[in-house]
């Protein structure tokens, strides 16, 4: 009689928990969206993760000088 194989069946499940969370996520997210107009609630949008913000393109913003000598 084979073995049965308890990791594969604990990765399939741990893969469907992973895709009903992202999916409710979703679904909260277009929800929340739907309900509050663009701009309407006074925050600029969330940028995505490697998406550089204009405030922070050149590196200067961050208070130190702009040469990147350390501001010393």
């Amino acid at each position: 009689m084979a073995k049965p194989n308890y990791a594969f069946e604990k990765r399939q499940r741990d893969l469907a928990k992973q895709k009903k969370k992202e999916e409710k996520r979703l679904k909260k997210a277009a929800s929340k969206e739907a309900k509050v107009p663009d701009g309407a609630d006074g925050e600029a949008p969330a940028t995505e993760p490697g998406e550089a913000s204009a405030t922070n393109e050149g590196g200067a913003a961050e208070g130190g000088s702009a040469d990147g000598d350390g501001g010393d």
